[in-house]
């Protein structure tokens, strides 16, 4: 199985989010520690600890956080392909990412593989992540919503299946890769573009339930 490390380990603290009009909250603005932070599973989405990063402030309780978005990752390697294509330096943390990694290909991660992150923590990647209008904000890049979705760069959202520390430097080590073979990439390039192709992500046995839910929906017939 491949392996990387974890390049940056990025925690966001609680700051206005001028993408929003009724005075918003937001974590997104990330920035790089240097000590070992613990991970937990934080519960339901908008009930829980929101974050499954101790010290992480997330403001859009009803999109992001929960156990199905507990961890963000984001690999350098694709913020290497964003540079080229904005013509500018891109830091980590940036994309408001809790785990910068190194060595692994995000984009060809399959929907539920499984990574040990240091000695005790293994996370198992949920979806790849849907931009917003603060992403938009703070990139600061014309129609950055749908260049992001476009290029299916998403990184992957993670659940926590065991607890512990993660540190900087971290070795990443992928554990289980499902047979399925359907890629993150994949997935989201369906589940925004291609609907006709929506039941192929109902193999994955690692999709969100409530995204589950919601494309059981759509491929049911509407009474006529």
């Amino acid at each position: 199985m491949t392996s990387g490390i974890v390049l940056s380990l990025n925690v966001g603290g609680s700051e206005p989010n001028p993408a929003k009009k009724d005075s918003g909250r937001t974590g997104i603005g990330k920035r790089p520690v240097d000590h070992p932070i613990t991970v937990r599973r934080p519960g339901p989405k908008t009930t829980g600890l929101h974050s499954g990063v101790v010290g992480d402030f997330i403001g859009d309780t009803q999109h992001h956080g929960g156990d199905d978005q507990a961890v963000y990752a984001y690999a350098v390697e694709d913020y290497a392909w964003w540079s080229a294509e904005l013509s500018r330096d891109l830091p980590p943390g940036l994309f408001g990412e809790n785990l910068t990694t190194q060595g692994l290909d995000l984009y060809n991660a399959v929907l539920g593989e499984q990574w040990r992150v240091g000695d005790t923590v293994i996370l198992e990647t949920t979806f790849g992540r849907i931009p917003c209008s603060t992403f938009q904000h703070r990139m600061a890049e014309p129609r950055w919503i749908k260049r992001f979705a476009d290029s299916n760069r998403t990184g992957a959202y993670l659940r926590i299946l065991q607890e512990g520390e993660i540190h900087p430097g971290a070795p990443i080590e992928v554990i289980h890769r499902p047979t399925h073979g359907l890629t993150l990439a994949e997935a989201f390039d369906i589940y925004m573009h291609t609907p006709e192709n929506l039941s192929r992500l109902l193999v994955a046995e690692a999709l969100p339930p409530d995204l589950r839910t919601e494309i059981e929906k759509r491929l049911t017939p509407t009474p006529s």
